[in-house]
């Protein structure tokens, strides 16, 4: 199901990165790192991204498409363009915390842990820019947890 990213296809992709914003701050050169270092991938509607209590062996950023996020049965959010979801386990080693199913067709970039570490040894913008959104994740959580 995996296809790698053609090198032909990497400055499209690049020109699609650029328009996410997890990616704003990253030079052209970084995002053709990360396209060279991800395989993009069409993932049919119905089909579990993640599931919640299992080991993580990917990332994932959406670039078309709509997933739903559940935990314990209970829908938590819905992801579009330019979501993330995965990289908590990766970074780690945790099972992970949701599940993620896709709810539209989706386009996504997947990330490998290896290549996930990579990335973010090479890419200090786009480690930067995943901790602040991890961060604000974290807080939107503890938000929803104090108003029960």
């Amino acid at each position: 199901m995996a296809v790698a990213v053609a090198s032909s296809s990497v400055s499209n992709l690049t020109d699609h990165l650029t328009r996410i914003p997890l990616f704003s701050g990253c030079s052209r050169k970084d995002l053709q790192r990360l396209a060279r270092a991800a395989d993009e991938l069409t993932i049919p509607a119905g089909t579990q991204l993640t599931r919640e209590g299992d080991v993580g062996r990917e990332a994932f950023v959406i670039l078309d498409g709509e997933a739903e996020v559940t935990r314990d049965g209970r829908v938590l959010a819905t992801l579009s363009q330019g979501d993330h979801v995965g990289e908590l386990s990766l970074l780690d080693g945790g099972p992970r915390t949701a599940t993620v199913t896709a709810t539209t067709e989706l386009q996504v970039l997947v990330l490998s842990t290896a290549a996930f570490n990579g990335v973010l040894d090479e890419i200090p913008t786009l480690a930067h820019k995943l901790l602040v959104s991890l961060a604000h994740r974290l807080r939107a959580a503890e938000s929803v947890t104090h108003e029960h």
